[in-house]
């Protein structure tokens, strides 16, 4: 349950279009928050990989995290003030942010989109199964290690760099479930979020700059950054958020039981990134994890 908000920050203080959405987000069971924010992540980061040829990765990443925080502080008008605790809590989550964004990103012009994200799933599994000291519960740590090994085969040969900066992002996303708790607890409806994402902005901008140069300004490059911004990053991280305020993050992180298997379907329709035969038995090994450890934290609590 998150902390009541402050009186500057109250529900009741927002315009209609806030209070509304703040009022819908809270009508939708945070199971289905979930897996909404997953199939609109994964549509997204298929649509970014347009971007790559233009732009370059690190292009791709600012323009997702400058169109989402703009979108973001536009909408949410959010308040600067705010406690030391808050601002700790909105710093930490807007730099771990870009980093999961500037890593995956890497990893996403190297290795399929399912690869990736499957292998990247292991940070919240770790999540997931931290501090557990049941057997069965190491068991499906295992049954997951064994399947993102099981990628390495079939299907041709896999960029290790690109595995390693999965797994650096997987990092970062274990660090992001529990930052996006922390914010939760300290910040009220969309502010921490668009304040966090306004943090990441500013952290990967200069390494698109760089990379993408003048071209980040063609009017298409722009329309599809946009586009990207909407689905990879406002959708999803607001769900996010959303459910993180009314569940723990050990159950959250084991809800996106499906994230891997989406992505690799995604990736196959969209994208047209066929996996071999032991690729998918690794995707669906980390998915029974994940199922398994979703349906052991349900009894055990």
């Amino acid at each position: 349950m998150s902390p009541a908000p402050s009186p500057a920050l109250s529900p009741s203080s927002r315009s209609g279009p806030t209070a509304l959405a703040g009022r819908a987000l809270g009508a939708v069971p945070p199971t289905m928050l979930v897996l909404l924010g997953t199939l609109s992540a994964q549509l997204g980061s298929a649509l970014a990989t347009h971007l790559f040829g233009a732009v370059g990765s690190f292009g791709a990443v600012a323009l997702r995290l400058f169109f989402a925080s703009a979108t973001l502080m536009l909408f949410w008008r959010p308040s600067l003030r705010m406690d030391r605790r808050a601002w700790t809590a909105v710093i930490a989550y807007g730099v771990v942010l870009g980093g999961m964004n500037l890593c995956f990103y890497q990893s996403l012009a190297r290795i399929p989109l399912g690869i990736a994200v499957t292998t990247e799933f292991l940070g919240p599994l770790a999540v997931a199964l931290a501090g557990s000291r049941r057997w069965l519960d190491a068991l499906w740590a295992v049954l997951a290690g064994g399947g993102v090994l099981l990628l390495t085969e079939g299907g041709g040969k896999l960029d290790l760099v690109g595995v390693l900066f999965a797994l650096a992002a997987g990092t970062c996303w274990g660090l992001y479930i529990l930052a996006g708790a922390a914010l939760g607890r300290h910040t009220s409806e969309g502010d921490g979020l668009a304040l966090g994402m306004a943090v990441a902005a500013v952290m990967t901008v200069p390494f698109g700059a760089a990379d993408g140069g003048a071209t980040l300004f063609r009017p298409w490059v722009l329309a599809l950054g946009l586009g990207v911004a909407l689905l990879s990053s406002v959708l999803p991280y607001s769900l996010d958020l959303e459910a993180l305020r009314r569940i723990p993050p050990r159950v959250f992180g084991i809800l996106m039981s499906l994230e891997p298997a989406v992505a690799a379907l995604i990736g196959l329709v969209v994208l047209g990134e066929s996996l071999g035969w032991s690729q998918w038995v690794a995707v669906l090994c980390v998915v029974a994890a994940s199922v398994g450890a979703t349906r052991g934290a349900r009894s055990g609590e």
